[in-house]
């Protein structure tokens, strides 16, 4: 049963008043005013609503009628409905013959008012329960897989569709954490009204959780992610006011796969502001072997792998030029006139540096087993 609350009520009084020149009472399913235009009625029983309720029909009461009813006026009483079951009642004070004309105006607004506040309830629960869903399926249990697909089936969510997860971060150091809690609030609101099929979550004071599915059928289009990081980028570029970066994920199947993408798109984002500090939007398939190598950041191994760089670093004294030297080499494929282009030096000082940086690593730049490594080292020191 829809319950109505004092605080509709009262907005119902002060929203009629406005444009009738009666006063208006709203009671509840009882019979008891919640609100009124004349405050000293709040609290009483309204013996016109309670018989309109009885009835289920609208009451008209006149000065002979309110003579035989206890402590009631003059007027006319109509039963409120949402969504087919009565919640209350409203009343208009004054001569039946002269306030008539106004019953059904009031009413008709009284439950337009009740049924988009109960919308707007229906709304809200439905956007925490699918934000608890999302929040759920990106700290995956296996243990818990049984209430989360019930909890699919209930949104209608099928994962045997490819998903991507994709990781929104505001700036809150340009806005401050509460201010940038309250944009990630404001954009849930836009994207459910824009893309209703995307579910979102806040994971964080500034981070906020998209979870994709690829609707198109037939075969897989290895093409779509990029496709919708695109698409993404642009509508938010749109909707959000704050400076922010936008990460995708992993494209998986598989409600275990969501939080796959969601780890990835995490790594992603973490090494894309690092290598690429003035980007504003990062891919795991831009940069898939650092993230998949990021898994290997522990144990004595690890310290084995970081052991070049550490090397190199013990040497470069001079504001790690050549660990700046070997990260355009790489980024250049090892071509040694674009290498030394980008770093607006000649070869000769080019081929200096390298030597330089296979003798304070032991490796020979030379094989590619050796460039491996030291790639890989890179790799886990950023």
């Amino acid at each position: 049963m829809y319950i109505l609350s004092t605080e509709l009520a009262q907005d119902i009084v002060s929203r009629t008043m406005k444009i009738i020149p009666y006063n208006v009472n709203v009671m509840d399913a009882n019979g008891t005013i919640l609100a009124s235009g004349n405050p000293a009625r709040i609290g009483e029983l309204h013996a016109g609503a309670m018989l309109a309720l009885a009835k289920r029909l609208t009451v008209e009461v006149d000065a002979a009628g309110a003579r035989n009813m206890h402590g009631a006026q003059p007027g006319i009483n109509l039963p409120l409905t949402v969504n087919g079951q009565v919640c209350g009642a409203v009343g208009l004070s004054g001569v039946p013959d002269q306030v008539r004309q106004f019953g059904e105006l009031v009413r008709l607004t009284a439950e337009m008012i009740l049924e988009q506040a109960h919308l707007a309830g229906e709304l809200q629960r439905d956007s925490r329960y699918r934000e608890a869903f999302v929040l759920n399926l990106i700290r995956y249990e296996p243990a818990r897989e049984a209430d989360l697909a019930a909890w699919a089936r209930r949104l209608g969510v099928n994962f045997e569709r490819s998903h991507l997860v994709f990781l929104l971060e505001l700036d809150d150091k340009a806005a401050g954490t509460d201010q940038a809690l309250s944009e990630l609030q404001r954009l849930q609101l836009r994207m459910l009204a824009r893309q209703p099929s995307v579910l979102t979550a806040s994971a964080a004071a500034d981070q906020m959780v998209l979870l994709d599915f690829h609707e198109a059928p037939g075969p897989h289009d290895a093409h779509w992610p990029q496709r919708r990081l695109q698409a993404l980028a642009a509508m938010l570029r749109e909707e959000c006011q704050q400076p922010h970066t936008l990460t995708m994920g992993i494209a998986q199947s598989g409600m275990a796969g969501v939080a796959i993408s969601w780890q990835s798109a995490q790594t992603a984002a973490r090494i894309g502001r690092a290598r690429h500090p003035r980007r504003s939007r990062f891919s795991y398939y831009e940069q898939a072997l650092p993230v998949l190598l990021s898994g290997l950041g522990s144990g004595w191994e690890a310290e084995e792998l970081r052991r070049p760089m550490a090397q190199l670093k013990a040497v470069d004294k001079s504001k790690d030029l050549l660990r700046r030297t070997l990260e355009v080499w790489f980024e250049h494929d090892g071509h040694p006139a674009a290498t030394a282009a980008a770093l607006h030096i000649h070869r000769n000082t080019l081929d200096y540096r390298l030597r330089r940086i296979g003798e304070a690593t032991g490796l020979d730049l030379g094989k590619l087993e050796d460039r491996f490594l030291i790639y890989v080292s890179s790799l886990l020191t950023t």
